[in-house]
């Protein structure tokens, strides 16, 4: 069975922007530079050519990537997100219990993940124990520095 790739409206614009840069774009600017460093003679030592094909082999495999996120994705509508309990597209605020300091953090798909932008996977160890829970519920999460608590504290559209 295929893995479906939850994915936030939010998301999935990004990821079909950034698509139709690299095969507009990105494509036609490596096409140049390979025509470019042709043009210079003796393929065999043509550190240009070299350096221009990896990049094409970079960007053909992130446009494949990118074409099968998008071909399995499962988009979430924000404002249609259940507010009762924790789920996907909802921002969350949770009290971290040992260190008595409140996080938010909105619940993205695997492929949206940033930590540095307060989005956590549904498949984190804290998204996985969060997924299902309701405001006052009290979640615990094995890491690697033992058990860790967090309270549920508010549950949100993440407008």
């Amino acid at each position: 069975m295929v893995k479906k790739n939850i994915l936030t409206y939010e998301g999935l614009q990004k990821l079909e922007e950034e698509l139709q840069d690299l095969k507009v774009v990105k494509r036609r600017e490596i096409a140049q530079k390979i025509k470019e460093a042709r043009e210079q003679g003796d393929l065999s030592e043509n550190a240009e050519y070299d350096a221009a094909k990896d990049e094409q082999r970079d960007i053909e495999a992130r446009i494949e990537e990118i074409e099968n996120i998008l071909k399995n994705a499962e988009v979430v509508v924000e404002d249609e997100v259940d507010l009762d309990k924790i789920s996907v597209g909802c921002m969350v605020r949770i009290l971290d219990i040992e260190f008595d300091e409140e996080l938010e953090y909105k619940i993205v798909g695997s492929t949206e993940a940033n930590s540095l932008k307060g989005k956590i996977s549904n498949e984190s160890p804290l998204g996985r124990a969060l997924i299902g829970s309701v405001v006052g519920d009290i979640v615990k999460v094995d890491a690697p520095v033992g058990e860790l608590s967090y309270k549920v504290l508010a549950i949100q559209r993440s407008n």
